[in-house]
Formats: C-alpha cells, structure tokens, sequence
C-alpha cells in the first residue's frame, strides 16, 4: 500500500479518493488482532487475500438495510419524516445513502428501488424527472461502480421509469439486477430489461427462484452480484486463490487431502477473529443507528468464504498448459472442478462459525469476481479464462455445474454483438433457460457500449481513456477497471454474435 505521501501527491487521485486511502493507512497500523503467522505468510505468497479489509473491522464488509422502513417510519436519527410524495422519497433515500457504510466507504446496497419508488408515483411525467435526478445524483456522489440497487420481479411503473433513465442516462453507477422469474416477471418487462442491459451492460438477471430458497423472500444483491439478507450483509470476504496453492501440490489427492484443507483452516481462523471482534468489541452493533432502528440485525449477516482461480488450479493439477483445451474444454478437468468445490464446501460447512445463527453456523461459498492486480493467470470466481470461453450454450451449460454452490454469490458474462440489441427477446429466452438449467446470475453487455462490465462492476470507457491521459475520474472503480484491462485483459471476452 502506498505511504501517506504517495498517496496525497498522486494527481490521479481526488480528494475522496486521497482521505479514503488516507484512512486505510491509518488503519492498518493498528496490531489489536494477533493473526495467525500462517495466514500472514499465505497472504504474502499470494495464497490467500483479504481483499483490503483493514486490520481491524469497525464495520461490516458489506450492509443491506431495509430501505423500506425509512418509507414507512422515516428515522429518528437522520431526522426525517416518513416521505409524503416522490421528491420526498427520493430525497430522503440520498440523505440515508451518506450515512451507510461498507468496506469501499459507499452504501454497496440502495434498496429495491422500484418497490420503495412506485408507491409515491402520482404523476408520471414528475416521477420520471424526479428518478432522473435522483440515479444522476447517485452517479456523481457515490462514486464507486459497487453501488448497487435491485428491481422486480414484478413489473412496476418505478421500475420501467428506473430503466428509462438508466437507459438514457448512460451512467456507470449504481450497478442494476433484476430479480427474474418468469412466473413474476412479464415477458414485456423482461424484454425490456435485457434491452436497456445491452445499451448499458445493466441490469444483470438473477436468479429469483435460486435465491428465494435460500434465503427466503428477503434477499438481495449487492456490491458486484452479492447474495445478502436484506437488513443483514456480510461480515467479512477474504478468498482463496487456488490458482496460486494448486501449485503447492504433487498430486490431486495431496490436493484435495493436505493442501485445501489447510488453507481452510487459516480462512476459517481469520474470518472467525473479525466477526468476533466486530460483533463483540467494535462499536457498529452496540451503537449504529442502523441497528437502533431497525434497519439492521446482526443475526442477518452472513460471513462470506470467496474463492478464485478454480479454472487455473484444475488446469495445473490436470497438467493443461493450453486454456482452450482445458477447463471449460474438457469434461474430465470440468468434473475435476466440480469436485473440488463440493469438497471445499464440505470443508467450510464443519466449521462452526461465529454468530452465524441464520446461516446454518457455518460461513457461505462466493465466487469472488477479481481484482485488478491478478493478471491473466487467476479468473474470476470459477469462470472460464477471458479468451478461451466456448459458444454462449456451452458456457452456460459450464456454469450451471458450479452456480448452486454459492449462494452469496456467483455470476457469468457475457459479451454481445451489436445486432443482439435487435432482438432482446431472444436473449430472455436464453437468459429463461440458462436459470432454468441452474445458473444462478446472467450479465451481458455490447461490445460497442461505452457502459461495460469488467467483472461484478460497470465501468465507462470512455473514463478509462481519461485515465490513460493521466486525468483523475469520478468512478472509484475505474482505476481497478484500467487495471483489469491491462492486467487481466478484461476487455477481451469472446463477442457471441
């Protein structure tokens, strides 16, 4: 991490962007939690990552309140009514969004917005200029591409003035799913949705049927596709990089029997340290008015065990050197990949996590999306590598093998020639059947969008070019989708045409 001077004399930095990273030095001189010299040396070999957590949690990774009850009771310590009208609503909404945290510093959730939005729709032509103003406001005062709200699955009035804006709009932020069950959602509405989703590479399609029997009717997804409870979140989201500890192994067997399990034991030690001290120590569950009031509940936040890399470790333990030939290629090294995830699901289920009550004591699988500095040779979660992905119906019959097993959250890409934007009915189609077959989140975009998505997040290419001409962006995560690119060739997805 960069010292306090680097950070404040680097000119493609903005302000926000210095006292966050000013606040993540001062952070992380802090020596309260005795980790585990193990876990330290796994994460200077790069076996394992904290994602930049912080050495000492003062507030949950990632937090999903109920937006609703600030509908129905405004909130005493914000100092706010229940909202009477549309401009009401939406202003209130901006004010509490200053006032959630998350590890980015930005609210990574901003509720079902079509659902909290609708009921104060009186006048058309007022509301959809008042949504405008509100996503505009909410693309240029949260700057980080992790902001995410939810629509449907039923189709609302809201939520088409939401895709509306979106649409014309062209923002990066916030990110957009649908909650999608064709019993729910119209085909209209659904047409409509994988529409403005080519345009602007949003909303993504998830899995509604999926989601609902696991967590029940109170879901969301938030940060890049992040399966929480509503009024919940998650604690904390370290990853394993199998990638790097397949490496460590002389065969398959002291794979799966010695090496796995003990980077799940370090893991499991780490995550339980934070959520203790966080839950027990730290001041958010005792004090924060989220909690005071009702937004939040502890018992509703999830400890999220991620992983990524599963398609370079297969490849590795099954010596493939071509990733055409090998994962997402090769049914052997596919069911070689399956394996390894049941049993690292196996592993991570014996461990009796803390103040876990509502997640069966035990942390929850997700398949993390990247990050910039992993380069070419660790794909996101348990993707197919950027370049060597097969037809569109290969993928997805790929993916649905994996997507049951991460209930916190795991999704595919994918990357669509201009004509697609023609027929948006035909990709419903695809997208109806791909979740059908198991596959729990759909993302797709237009190769010749400006609006793109990297790996969980959207970024606009024509920022990125800003960046290039060492000019700083407003977009938090522009910076990690530059890098994504140059490191990770993240631009690079097959086209499907």
């Amino acid at each position: 991490m960069p010292n306090a001077y680097e950070i404040i004399t680097d000119t493609l930095l903005t302000y926000q962007q210095q006292v966050i990273s000013l606040a993540k030095l001062g952070e992380n001189t802090d020596t309260t939690i005795s980790y585990n010299p193990k876990f330290k040396k796994a994460i200077e070999e790069g076996d394992i990552c904290d994602l930049f957590e912080g050495a000492l949690p003062y507030r949950p990774r990632y937090i999903a309140p109920d937006y609703k009850i600030l509908m129905e009771k405004g909130s005493e310590f914000l100092e706010l009514d229940p909202p009477k009208d549309i401009w009401e609503a939406t202003n209130a909404l901006l004010i509490m969004y200053r006032h959630v945290p998350s590890v980015t510093t930005f609210p990574v959730y901003l509720g079902a917005l079509d659902e909290l939005l609708d009921p104060f729709i009186n006048d058309e032509k007022e509301a959809e200029k008042a949504i405008g103003l509100f996503l505009l406001n909410i693309d240029r005062t949260l700057n980080d591409s992790f902001v995410h709200a939810n629509i449907g699955p039923k189709d609302t009035l809201a939520g088409r003035l939401i895709l509306r804006q979106t649409e014309k709009l062209q923002t990066a932020i916030p990110n957009l799913t649908l909650k999608y069950d064709p019993e729910l959602t119209s085909d209209e509405f659904a047409s409509l949705c994988a529409s403005v989703m080519l345009s602007t590479a949003k909303p993504s399609f998830a899995n509604h049927r999926m989601f609902v029997s696991e967590f029940g009717e109170r879901y969301v997804l938030a940060s890049c596709y992040n399966g929480l409870r509503l009024g919940g979140g998650g604690y904390t989201l370290p990853r394993l990089r199998l990638n790097n500890i397949a490496k460590k192994a002389s065969s398959i067997d002291q794979f799966m029997n010695e090496i796995l399990p003990h980077y799940v034991d370090l893991m499991n030690e780490y995550m339980d340290q934070r959520i203790n001290f966080l839950v027990e120590k730290s001041s958010f569950f005792k004090s924060n008015y989220l909690v005071k009031e009702g937004f939040l509940n502890q018992k509703d936040f999830i400890g999220m065990f991620g992983l990524v890399g599963l398609a370079e470790c297969c490849n590795t333990l099954m010596h493939v050197s071509d990733s055409n030939q090998g994962y997402g290629h090769d049914s052997n090294v596919d069911d070689l990949g399956v394996a390894i995830i049941q049993h690292l699901d196996n592993l991570v289920a014996k461990h009796k996590a803390p103040y876990s009550e509502n997640s069966g004591d035990r942390y929850w699988l997700h398949a993390q999306v990247g990050i910039e500095k992993d380069g070419p040779d660790s794909s996101p979660g348990c993707r197919i590598p950027i370049g060597s992905e097969p037809e569109i119906y290969k993928q997805i019959k790929h993916s649905t093998r994996f997507h049951k097993y991460f209930p916190t959250g795991i999704g595919d890409i994918f990357r669509f020639d201009e004509t697609w934007k023609k027929t948006p009915e035909a990709l419903v189609d695809i997208i109806r059947g791909a979740l059908n077959s198991g596959m729990r989140y759909f993302s797709g975009y237009c190769a010749s969008n400006d609006v793109i998505r990297v790996t969980g997040y959207l970024v606009k290419k024509s920022e990125i070019a800003k960046l290039d001409r060492k000019e700083a962006v407003l977009n938090d995560a522009s910076v990690l989708g530059q890098g994504s690119r140059d490191l990770a060739h993240a631009f690079d997805r097959r086209v499907q045409k």
